[in-house]
């Protein structure tokens, strides 16, 4: 999971691209990095850290230019202290290309000795973005043997990208001299939308990986992009789009977006796909009432408390479902990052603490019903209900507004060993006794589908694969997946 941006303007984009990256900042924190187009030169900037620490005024007078990409970095492949890794990733030929991506590759392996042996491309890191780089830059070239390049060979090159590549990918290209591309997997799994904004001098345009970054700038949300879709915008602002058909990439597209995004990932005030983010989470609240209803005397319950800041809708809903009293009894510190997206369990186990506070009024001789949005690694929610029980709680009821995270997720978020995961080979009971819960409450699989496709009847299928183990690509094995947890442990 990473948040990538890009804009193409009447005037500077320096400033534009940084406040977005600011706005995206929850979907990566371990590094940052920014590239401009000005006269057809490439000027960049990155390094390992947040936004406001890895760019400083002299940083960015350095990015002169009317068009510009940007990305936070979440690493899920490669080496993730590395600066090289850090995006965006640029090659010299064909034309000169600056990419970015949110997402993860499936068959890395096997594009990176199609590079060495077929295409003669050297990748110099371990970054499957730097692979997908390479892999539209051999494509582009096929297909471009005339100039000048248009809009239909830069979507025969992205043609060749979706029968290549498997795996998550949302990307952001811009091409030197030419402008500036979008495209989406065939499966939408991450997220890719488009804003714009009328000047004077006509109408800029803005891909994020999210709709809050389009709201916060002040341009107008138009619209998802399309599974499988490209979109390139040229340097005179004409817009051109495609939709690739089965016939054409070897697979149905279709839109099977990320549960997790609406869970935990994206930010309440972000609509995806048709979903505002918000009103899902209040919908899974609603579903875990009747949850808890079935599981749990709700006449013993004192309060509902969430853990703040992604399962606060649903606590709210919840308690008001139940006719419960809904309080605040962890305090967050904005200054310590996401704990779920942290390297390393010992940092992830530390920061809990650093990062939540009780208020013990709240918690004194009562039974607690705790919210959290999920539970994955068990770390953090060991560490709440010790918290709560030292504030003085009586009885603690857990509840998860997510179903039990069983399998890896390989498209692009950080749970890729199966032994990292305490639902992996633990029950409900087992879970419980091992955060000291008294009590254990999970949704549903069907439920928190139903939460998200209540409010878009279009969305029919979820990358679920976390909960249920069914992978979209079709491409996982359990040797995959084997290899894939050999090489992370091998990391840790």
């Amino acid at each position: 999971m990473c948040g990538i941006s890009g804009i193409i303007s009447h005037s500077p984009v320096n400033q534009f691209i940084y406040d977005s990256l600011l706005l995206l900042q929850h979907r990566g924190q371990d590094a940052a990095g920014i590239a401009t187009m000005n006269n057809n030169n490439f000027f960049m900037h990155k390094a390992n850290g947040l936004v406001k620490d890895v760019f400083r005024t002299r940083n960015m007078r350095a990015l002169p230019g009317n068009v510009g990409l940007g990305q936070v970095r979440y690493p899920t492949a490669g080496n993730p202290d590395s600066e090289e890794e850090a995006q965006p990733f640029y090659v010299n030929a064909p034309f000169g290309l600056m990419l970015v991506h949110n997402g993860n590759l499936t068959n890395t392996a096997q594009l990176r000795q199609s590079m060495f042996e077929n295409d003669r491309r050297h990748i110099n890191t371990s970054s499957d973005s730097e692979i997908l780089l390479n892999v539209f830059a051999d494509e582009l070239h096929k297909n471009s043997s005339s100039l000048p390049l248009t809009a239909e060979m830069i979507f025969k090159a992205v043609q060749g990208v979706h029968c290549r590549v498997k795996g998550a990918y949302s990307v952001l290209i811009i091409i030197a001299g030419y402008g500036l591309l979008a495209f989406r997997d065939p499966y939408g799994i991450r997220p890719l939308v488009l804003g714009s904004h009328e000047t004077e001098n006509g109408i800029d345009y803005m891909f994020a990986s999210e709709s809050v970054a389009i709201d916060g700038l002040g341009f107008k949300f138009e619209r998802d992009i399309k599974p499988s879709e490209a979109i390139f915008i040229d340097m005179e602002h004409k817009v051109n789009s495609r939709i690739y058909n089965k016939h054409e990439i070897g697979v149905e597209p279709k839109l099977v977006p990320c549960i997790f995004e609406y869970i935990y990932l994206a930010r309440p005030d972000s609509c995806i796909d048709g979903v505002p983010v918000y009103e899902a989470r209040l919908r899974m609240g609603e579903y875990l009432a009747q949850e808890i209803r079935k599981n749990v005397d709700i006449s013993e319950i004192d309060v509902v408390m969430p853990i703040p800041d992604s399962s606060r809708p649903s606590a709210m809903q919840l308690a008001n479902k139940l006719g419960l009293s809904y309080r605040e009894g962890f305090f967050k510190n904005r200054y310590v990052g996401r704990t779920f997206i942290m390297p390393g369990q010992e940092i992830r186990k530390k920061s809990v603490r650093q990062k939540l506070n009780t208020l013990n009024i709240e918690f004194k001789d009562k039974n607690i019903l705790i919210i959290d949005d999920s539970i994955v690694r068990g770390t953090t929610s060991l560490e709440i209900v010790q918290m709560a029980r030292q504030a003085g709680a009586k009885n603690i009821i857990f509840a998860s507004a997510a179903p039990p995270v069983k399998y890896p997720n390989v498209y692009g978020i950080d749970m890729p060993t199966s032994q990292e995961l305490i639902a992996s080979n633990r029950n409900i009971e087992e879970i419980c006794e091992f955060i000291h819960a008294d009590k254990l409450v999970y949704q549903s699989i069907e439920a928190v589908k139903k939460a998200v496709s209540d409010i878009n009847p279009d969305i029919q299928e979820f990358d679920a694969s976390c909960f249920d183990g069914c992978y979209i690509t079709g491409d996982i094995t359990k040797e995959y997946l084997q290899e894939l947890e050999d090489s992370r442990n091998l990391n840790l």
